[in-house]
Parts: structure tokens; sequence; C-alpha cells
């Protein structure tokens, strides 16, 4: 049986007033006993990035420390050569594809979850937080299997598919935590002035969900663009490939190619640093949305 759940009044939580706000202990530490540990924290993350640009812009058989004189010989092979345009366009329909239906499922599963009441819904819950404690490697057989028989093996939807079913179930309880943040009322209020659930939740309870959709998408997007086990074990075709699979490619048992490697690498890290840089403030604003309660 379906119940919906009926909002609670809460509770008026007084504090006492302080007499005065003490200074805090960590105002009176010398700023160079601040930027320092944060200086040598900065210079270990951004070495390896250097690193990587060091090998991707110089020449081969250099060994300067500076990217100097810099060349585009290394991207020039990695996306004509070795075919990484095609790889680029595969990981984008795979991470797009993957954001879109990870984000309308768990949108309608977290709404579910937060506005009524079932049975079993608590064990539903605990199973979908222990479903994330099971690698991806052990369904490998059977997911491989069920696409075999559904005749998507070498296709980009079978991958779309197993990274949505492996995203769906933090996703679902993350949406509903920000769908319990949205007060119940307001969509009273909406049904009051004549609204259907649908009407209601599209334009009350929708917008409101802008930062939780964009940090739960952007997960999505991040992990499907990362993913190599899927794209491995389902794609076979060159043309089909997305770009973890063409990294693995530049790697052989007995050569490396470093500056193609690092030109894949930059060329794979780049999409993703800005799409992060755009959306960091709705990121940060969905994360602090989701921890409030629920």
């Amino acid at each position: 049986m379906i119940t919906e759940i009926a909002p609670t009044a809460e509770p008026v939580v007084t504090r006492p007033a302080r007499p005065g706000k003490r200074r805090r202990a960590w105002d009176e530490v010398p700023r160079w006993q601040i930027y320092l540990p944060l200086g040598i924290y900065l210079l270990f993350t951004l070495v390896p990035f250097y690193w990587i640009l060091l090998f991707a812009v110089r020449p081969a058989g250099s060994t300067s420390l500076l990217p100097w004189p810099a060349t585009s010989e290394h991207f020039q092979k990695v996306w004509t050569e070795r075919s990484f345009g095609t790889y680029f366009t595969n990981s984008v329909y795979v991470g797009v594809a993957t954001l879109v239906l990870t984000t309308v499922v768990a949108l309608a599963g977290g709404y579910a979850l937060a506005r009524f009441d079932f049975r079993l819904k608590r064990g539903f819950m605990l199973a979908l937080l222990c479903s994330q404690f099971v690698p991806g490697a052990l369904l490998l057989v059977p997911l491989f299997q069920i696409f075999a028989n559904l005749r998507m093996i070498n296709s980009l939807g079978s991958v779309v598919v197993a990274e949505t079913v492996f995203q769906l179930p933090l996703s679902m309880i993350l949406i509903s935590g920000f769908i319990r943040n949205v007060p119940y009322s307001l969509e009273e209020a909406a049904w009051v002035d004549g609204c259907n659930r649908l009407t209601a939740f599209r334009i009350v309870v929708l917008p409101m969900l802008r930062p939780g959709l964009v940090a739960v998408g952007s997960f999505a997007f991040v992990h499907a663009w990362n993913h190599f086990l899927f794209a491995l074990m389902f794609l076979s075709d060159q043309s089909k490939q997305t770009i973890p699979v063409g990294l693995n490619t530049l790697m052989s048992s007995d050569s490396v190619d470093l500056g193609a490697l690092a030109a894949g690498g930059i060329i794979a890290a780049v999409p993703v640093v800005i799409v992060f840089a755009f959306i960091q403030k709705w990121l940060i604003t969905g994360f602090s949305a989701g921890a409030v309660k629920g």
C-alpha cells in the first residue's frame, strides 16, 4: 500500500544568547603557517599535471624541463593517426546520454522515495546503498549475456545502459534528499490553485532542484566519461571505442609513446575540467542543499 507522506511541523529551536563571541584560535595563527602547508600541497598536486603537459608539448626525444620550444605534433598524431577524434565523439555521446537518462530516471524515483511511503521502503533504500558495494567487474558476464540476447553488443547503447544502471542507486538517493528539502506546502499551494501533481512538480519543485540535478548529472557524466571496463568489454570495433580505451591502445607490451599518451591524457581531461569550471557554483550549492536534512 502506498501512502503519501504528510508534512510535519518543524519545532522551533531557540538558542540562548551568547555574551560575546571569542576570537577564534586560528585567527591568531601567523599567515605563513597557513600558506606554507597549502603551497606545499599545491606543489605536489600540480607537478604531475606539469609533467604531463611537458611530455605533450615538447618535441620527441627532448629532455628539456621547460615546455619550450613547444610543438603540437603529439596532439596531431593522436587526433588523426590514432583516431582520437572518433573516440572523443563517442565519449561525448556516452557521457551526455548517460547524464540525461540517469537524471530523468533518478528524478522520478527520487520523487517517489521523498513524497510517498510504501511497504519495504527502508529495505529498498538499504538495497540501493548495498548495490554501491558491488563491483562492475562482477556483473560483466551476465550483462554481456543480456546485451548479446538483445543484440546490443558493439553498440554505444549497451555502454549507456550499463553506466546508467550503475549510477542510478546513488543518484536516486541524492535526488530524494534534495526533494525533501523543498517545502511540501509549496506543492499543496499549487494544488489549491488548480495544478495537478505533475504540473506542480514542473512549476514549483523542478526549478528548486537545479543545483541537485547539476550535482547528480555531473557525476554521471564524469563517471561515464572516465569508465574503462564497460567500453572495453562491450565494444569491439575501433570506430565505437571511447577515450579510455583509446588511451590503452597507446601502450604496448614493448614500448610506450609517452608524448602521444600525455597528449591523449590532456584531451581526455580538458572537457571534464571545463565542465567543472562552469558548474562548480551549482555543484557546491547542490551538495550543501542535499546535506541539510533528509
